[in-house]
């Protein structure tokens, strides 16, 4: 059996932003094969990198920058890619996930990558019929509209469902760790995992996934109890196969009443974080239309808060509280305007956050497709140039 230690660095705080738990966890060691187990926690990145420094609101020489679906179909190494691969051939090949992941940092001066997937291979992994339909999206062909479809959902451990995310993880890290740049990995929330897998893809008024939620609490709580866990536990492997962040997408959350989302959709977010947070790495907590909302996601749970571009970021902080992280927010169609408008929206944000530590530069949302590739080199450039201390 491993000898047990405890080691301790004391950290001086800086500004008023809280040093939560994960830096404890980071710092305070248990055994010698937590520390051989969990890659994250060896790496110099937990005090170098500025993207986890401000995760943490401590002091950086910049304000970090990345930005959602910074891999993906507005670069044109990856249209190429697509050209041979489909969407799934690509998430479940790691050595093509891993090509992707790497392309927007060979091309940009970013803090940090997020490994390329999407949220949705989870629900195949549970038992759900996932294809990615070019043109059209993704389709779910069993959804789920019954306490009976529910009850089929399968509970699987992530080692097994989702073996080659957490593959492709350790071949980034490989990569990464050389050029100090932290990995973020990533899961959808359980609430907008959960509208997909009933409404079978997209939707405006999420009129199925809303209707069992209503209908059928007792049905709904069995579904999100599910979602909730294996939400969990792959966030929680991702860290453990090597991300050093965690960011939880709740991107259709928006859509809910407050009280919907505090009866029916709260308690299974902050599981999924309860669970994850034994990693001990930043969680990132995201979601858009979040105005209404935004007290309730702080106390579901996240060392970072996301916020869309509907809300002012400076507004959007004093109500989160300072004593959290906050990660945005520009508008993603920003990027397609003139670069002197694109500038101007930019150096706003960056005015309200008016260098307190605790601020990461991201959208509101993920790059939409055919953004120019020429606003998001400045644009990165641009934050970190303006920000320099």
């Amino acid at each position: 059996m491993p000898r047990p230690y405890t080691f301790m660095i004391f950290i001086i705080q800086q500004g008023s932003c809280r040093q939560n738990g994960f830096l404890n966890l980071n710092f305070i060691l248990e055994t010698d094969s937590m520390v051989q187990n969990t890659p994250h926690l060896s790496s110099d990145l937990v005090t170098t990198s500025r993207f986890l420094r401000a995760c943490r609101c401590e002091t950086t020489d910049k304000t970090p920058i990345w930005l959602m679906r910074q891999a993906g179909r507005y670069m044109p190494e990856y249209r190429q890619l697509r050209e041979k691969y489909s969407m799934l051939e690509v998430i479940q090949t790691p050595d093509l996930a891993f090509e992707v992941t790497m392309q927007p940092i060979n091309a940009f001066d970013l803090d940090a990558a997020i490994i390329f997937s999407d949220i949705l291979p989870l629900l195949a992994g549970m038992g759900l019929d996932l294809d990615f339909i070019r043109g059209e999206g993704p389709t779910i062909y069993n959804p789920v509209r019954s306490a009976a479809d529910i009850d089929r959902l399968r509970v699987t451990p992530p080692e097994e469902s989702l073996w080659f995310t957490l593959e492709a993880i350790k071949m980034v890290r490989a990569e990464l760790d050389p050029r100090g740049i932290p990995l973020i990995g990533f899961s959808g929330a359980p609430y907008t995992l959960a509208a997909y897998a009933i409404e079978g893809g997209s939707s405006r008024s999420y009129v199925n996934a809303k209707g069992l939620m209503m209908s059928d609490p007792t049905a709904w709580h069995t579904l999100m109890e599910k979602l909730s866990e294996s939400v969990g536990h792959y966030l929680l492997a991702q860290a453990k196969a090597g991300a050093q962040a965690l960011q939880l997408f709740d991107s259709w959350v928006g859509s809910l009443a407050a009280e919907d989302y505090r009866q029916y959709v709260l308690p299974y977010s902050r599981r999924a974080i309860e669970i994850a947070s034994e990693a001990g790495v930043p969680i990132i907590h995201f979601g858009t239309g979040t105005n209404g909302l935004l007290e309730l996601i702080r106390e579901a749970g996240g060392d970072v808060i996301g916020v869309d571009w509907s809300i002012d970021l400076s507004t959007a902080w004093e109500r989160i509280g300072h004593d959290r992280a906050v990660q945005g927010n520009l508008d993603p169609v920003a990027l397609f305007a003139p670069w002197e408008s694109l500038k101007t929206r930019a150096q706003f944000i960056l005015d309200q956050a008016a260098g307190q530590p605790g601020h990461i530069f991201n959208l509101g949302h993920g790059i939409l497709p055919e953004t120019p590739v020429d606003n998001v080199k400045r644009l990165v450039d641009f934050v970190h140039d303006y920000t320099s201390a």
